[in-house]
């Protein structure tokens, strides 16, 4: 089995500090790039992330650091994805060499803003890369659990199984299993409501202090609004309760790590929508996908009440109490 190539890391988060921490455990050499030459001077010196899960060591000798992201772009043969979508277009905007034959692994969890597109389909539309060079990370996982070794799973999306299977095999260890699929949009979309508006959602309950009964009707209403609205958008043959579909929205709904939950449980205990962006220390994807995801129903013409319940009260300032009560009928 042929490799990828030469790995890129294109990020500094978490999430891309994990994905990171997993490639380096298997030592694997890779570039990694990061904007601020503060921080990678600090990791140098500490032999860990400076800001995001600082807890991860990494034999620093494996890592080509990059401040330059076309250099780290021409450099590598396959590229790791892991902005925040809100950063997502300040990165690649800057990106001037040919990429369109690079192998692209998207790990973003939301929409690209204003396009309102998934980011496949973004590289394709900006950059001409083909669809069978891309590839998707999905799955019930936080970066937090799997930077310390907690047995996590990871769905790999692709057209190419065997690029697929490449991939996952330079993830895979003792604590990462790998799952593979061909359902990249729908991995995708679903990671955009899953991540991003029905962990929002799910915090607000939380923070409203409505109980597991209703936390419960909500999720289960999710799941099927979400199979209602992925169908819509990139109708092919899957299987909902499959753990890239409902395993990510349990984990994600359930679990305070997610930054979007803990965004919605402020909003849920009474904090404005302004004031608890300004109060997280990670920006809230989800703030800006359920604004994207909004427009694509609007477009699509699909019915999606708790979507819709969680864009009026983050964009029309409605009650949360109030907004859930309104809904609750369309629960079954």
């Amino acid at each position: 089995m042929k490799t990828l190539g030469k790995i890129a890391v294109l990020g500094g988060g978490s999430w891309a500090t994990a994905l990171a921490k997993l490639i380096a455990d298997n030592g694997t050499p890779f570039v990694w790039y990061m904007r601020r030459q503060d921080r990678i001077d600090d990791f140098l010196k500490y032999g860990h992330n400076p800001v995001y899960l600082s807890d991860a060591s990494f034999d620093t000798g494996l890592i080509d650091f990059r401040v330059d992201i076309n250099e780290a772009c021409s450099i590598a043969d396959s590229l790791i994805v892991a902005f925040p979508s809100p950063y997502l277009k300040w990165h690649t905007d800057r990106i001037s060499v040919d990429i369109s034959g690079k192998n692209i692994i998207s790990a973003v969890k939301g929409i690209v803003p204003d396009d309102n597109m998934i980011v496949t389909d973004y590289f394709a539309r900006r950059f001409g890369c083909d669809e069978r060079n891309m590839l998707v990370i999905g799955g019930p996982c936080h970066a937090e659990e799997v930077a310390l070794g907690r047995l996590s799973y990871l769905t790999i999306g692709g057209k190419d199984s065997d690029k697929a299977a490449r991939f996952a095999s330079l993830i895979a260890g003792d604590k990462m299993r790998t799952i593979l699929s061909d359902d990249i949009d729908g991995i995708e979309y679903g990671a955009v409501l899953k991540k991003n508006v029905y962990a929002i959602a799910a915090g607000i309950i939380s923070g409203m202090k409505s109980g597991d009964n209703f936390m419960a009707m909500m999720v289960s209403n999710a799941i099927r609004e979400m199979r209602h609205f992925i169908d819509a958008v990139a109708p092919m043959q899957r299987e909902i309760c499959d753990s890239a579909y409902l395993g990510d929205l349990l984990v994600t709904a359930y679990s305070k790590f997610s930054r979007n939950h803990n965004f919605g449980s402020m909003i849920g205990k009474g904090y404005s929508v302004q004031v608890a962006m300004m109060e997280m220390s990670q920006v809230a994807e989800g703030y800006y996908g359920t604004k994207c995801i909004h427009e694509i129903c609007s477009r699509c013409n699909v019915e999606m009440p708790i979507a819709d319940c969680v864009y009026a009260i983050l964009y029309e300032n409605e009650n949360p109490q109030e907004a859930f009560r309104r809904i609750t009928g369309t629960f079954s």
